[in-house]
């Protein structure tokens, strides 16, 4: 298929168009979360208001979102059925786990990168001053239900907002009608919990990447004078030269992720993906040049490349981008025939 400039532009959507939803979820009025703003950049997402926008609704194996907070804002304490992976973008964090945030804390930091295992609890706060934004990586083209903890649904309850078994939030304060026969969720029981444990802190520590640990894979194939790629979630070996891990997880993934450095005035070679592929840029800008032309990507933008489509990467300045490739073995950037 051939691609035009026009076309591929509505591929891309700039960090400042970004359209947030602001009652994403049953925690939207409690105190300390209701500051906070939902984004669904790719696929359906977990949102359980209608007023959820969704900027790129086209199926990838995977979904790709991003939440952004000022400091003091807090995720409340939930559990996802399917993989959720924090990429920081910008501000420092502190995700709590266990359902009332007693089984420990882990602090991440711009250019860390997290994968939670599913069934347990996990909630987040911005620390520093300022807001700050994670993108966000979830498993599936369905990455199925958020379940929240006993005290989210409490509080809800005080603000006028209640979820039903459908998954869908009915707010009640804005004289919203409860369906007829309408089911409400209820919270988690006590067996439930005990099956939503939390790892062990070694287990966890296997979930996490810091930024300053990123090692790049001379054998990339996208790796060129000033460029390096490196592996940060892999469930299995990809067949571009790249191992598993280092984060791999005791539960599905379905897609790879990666970090792209470049250099000012580096490019890759010209290549194409038999998968989908994702690009965020973390830091710096970037153009992608095809037979097209060319498309800017800025800070905090986000690409999906056409499979089969020939580009190159060009960085204007020093960049580092986010690669996501879908599938558990991708196999991996092409060269051009």
């Amino acid at each position: 298929m051939t691609w035009d400039l026009d076309t591929l532009c509505h591929r891309r959507v700039r960090y400042d168009d970004l359209m947030p939803c602001r009652n994403a979820f049953i925690d939207t009025r409690s105190p300390g979360s209701d500051r906070k703003e939902n984004f669904t950049i790719i696929g359906p997402g977990v949102a359980e208001s209608t007023d959820q926008h969704v900027h790129i609704s086209e199926p990838h194996g995977f979904n790709v979102g991003g939440a952004r907070q000022p400091d003091g804002c807090l995720n409340s304490q939930h559990s996802h059925e399917g993989a959720e992976v924090f990429v920081v973008h910008t501000g420092r964090w502190r995700l709590f786990f266990g359902p009332d945030r007693e089984d420990g804390t882990l602090d991440i930091s711009p250019g860390d990168v997290v994968s939670v295992p599913t069934h347990m609890f996990r909630g987040f706060e911005k620390l520093d001053s300022g807001i700050g934004f994670l993108w966000v990586v979830l498993g599936g083209d369905d990455p199925g239900r958020v379940r929240w903890a006993p005290n989210v649904f409490e509080l809800a309850k005080q603000y006028g907002l209640v979820l039903l078994k459908s998954g869908r939030l009915v707010d009640l304060d804005r004289g919203e009608p409860l369906p007829e026969d309408a089911e409400l969720e209820t919270a988690p029981d006590a067996e439930e919990i005990a099956r939503l444990v939390t790892p062990s802190p070694d287990r966890l520590a296997q979930c996490l990447v810091r930024h300053e640990d990123l090692r790049p894979n001379p054998s990339s194939m996208l790796a060129a004078p000033g460029v390096e790629e490196s592996s940060v979630i892999a469930p299995a070996a990809s067949g571009d030269g790249f191992g598993p891990g280092p984060i791999v997880g005791w539960w599905p993934h379905g897609f790879h992720l990666r970090m792209l450095r470049m250099a000012e005035g580096s490019h890759t070679p010209e290549y194409h993906c038999e998968e989908p592929e994702v690009i965020f840029v973390q830091s710096g800008r970037v153009r992608l040049v095809s037979k097209a032309g060319e498309l800017v990507l800025e800070t905090g933008d986000t690409f999906t490349s056409p499979q089969h489509w020939d580009h190159q990467i060009l960085a204007d300045i020093d960049t580092e981008l986010v690669m996501v490739r879908g599938g558990d073995a991708p196999s991996g950037p092409q060269k051009r025939c």
